[in-house]
């Protein structure tokens, strides 16, 4: 039982914690690509996520490989949930901007 609940905290830990590099991923391309100093914005951002993830790993699910396997398998929904959302974001501007322009 205690197993059980160790394995289902490591997942969500790393669903925080790809939440945290996904979106802080896409939250960076859309500021950094308008910023006055990209290079400052995008290397910035990758050393911090970079820097949560491997301290949120190390700390959180280190201890065990099972927890481990729960924490990157977390990683990857959470990816998979931040792509799902971003592009549905990115299908209704396209919607609101081309809704302009119907006959």
């Amino acid at each position: 039982m205690i197993d059980l609940l160790s394995l289902a905290f490591a997942l969500i830990a790393g669903i925080m914690l790809g939440a945290i590099f996904f979106g802080g991923l896409w939250w960076t391309v859309r500021k950094g690509v308008s910023a006055k100093h990209p290079v400052l914005w995008f290397f910035g951002s990758m050393l911090l996520r970079t820097c949560i993830v491997l301290l949120g790993f190390y700390f959180i699910l280190g201890d065990d490989w099972k927890r481990l396997l729960a924490g990157l398998l977390g990683f990857i929904v959470a990816r998979l949930i931040v792509v799902r959302l971003t592009l549905e974001a990115k299908q209704t501007s396209q919607l609101a901007r081309e809704g302009g322009h119907a006959p």
